[in-house]
């Protein structure tokens, strides 16, 4: 039986291209939610879990933070997915037929010159890759979608003009989750841990906390702050490191956050991937 891969999103999304693109020998699961990617692995009907966790034009994604220390699962591999957005149609349409595009509304503003040059219309949906589907089911000839490459070549439309986005930075940070660690690795390009932890009701507790990845020399990429349980109280913190925790200077400095906090939880550790340079 071929290993699956959950991912959230219609056939032909971004996830699911970071899934291809990761684990190739991999069949892509798709699934309604994030939360339903948790629970496909969790039941056995996926082996792996790709979720999007940030971008570099919109941030962290929404929920993901919350979701992680509450899934039961653990982070195996870190991928980047350059995010081309592409226009197509149904076959034999034109480009100067299509009157309006659809697309998801934060995948209209990263085209808007391409667009407006052509006096096409942008008109938000709640899925691209579901988008394409719709529009290759309707057969709309004034009509087309923004999405990937993989949504064209899988609901059979027409590129008509490839990756038209204004800028050439946009990338989304995918995690892939097992129900297992794997700490045991070594990658080439060192090595990545991701945490989270509520420091404790004291003074100056987090920056006592930061403290020993300071003094230890560990490098600290991400530390981002999120409300949990509904308290303004109740900081929950999510946090990236380069190194693994058997790694000395890593050990002391985790050792020493742990002094500070109520709750540490290790996410995962696993190879640093060499796009983030």
């Amino acid at each position: 039986m071929t290993a699956k891969i959950a991912f959230q999103g219609e056939p032909g999304a971004y996830s699911h291209e970071a899934c291809v693109d990761a684990r190739p020998d991999m069949e892509p699961l798709p699934c309604r939610a994030f939360e339903d990617v948790i629970a496909a692995v969790r039941d056995g009907r996926a082996d792996l879990a790709m979720l999007p966790v940030e971008n570099t034009t919109y941030g962290r994604v929404a929920d993901i933070h919350r979701l992680l220390p509450q899934s039961g699962l653990r982070i195996i591999d870190e991928a980047f997915v350059r995010v081309h957005i592409s226009l197509m149609a149904n076959p034999g349409v034109s480009l100067d037929e299509i009157k309006r595009v659809r697309a998801h509304l934060v995948l209209l503003p990263q085209c808007e010159s391409f667009l407006a040059a052509r006096g096409i219309e942008g008109i938000p949906a709640a899925d691209s890759a579901g988008a394409a589907a719709e529009l290759a089911e309707a057969g709309l000839r004034d009509e087309g979608a923004l999405a990937s490459d993989l949504a064209a070549e899988i609901h059979g439309l027409d590129l008509l003009a490839r990756h038209i986005e204004d800028h050439a930075h946009n990338t989304t940070r995918f995690l892939i989750m097992s129900p297992e660690p794997q700490m045991e690795r070594r990658g080439d390009h060192g090595m990545m841990t991701t945490f989270v932890f509520q420091v404790r009701n004291i003074p100056a507790a987090l920056y006592k906390a930061m403290g020993g990845f300071a003094t230890n020399g560990v490098n600290m990429t991400k530390l981002e702050s999120y409300m949990v349980g509904g308290k303004f109280t109740a900081t929950q913190f999510y946090a990236d490191i380069e190194g693994h925790p058997e790694d000395p200077p890593v050990q002391r400095a985790l050792e020493e956050l742990d002094y500070f906090t109520d709750m540490l939880d290790i996410l995962g550790t696993y190879p640093r991937d060499p796009r983030r340079d």
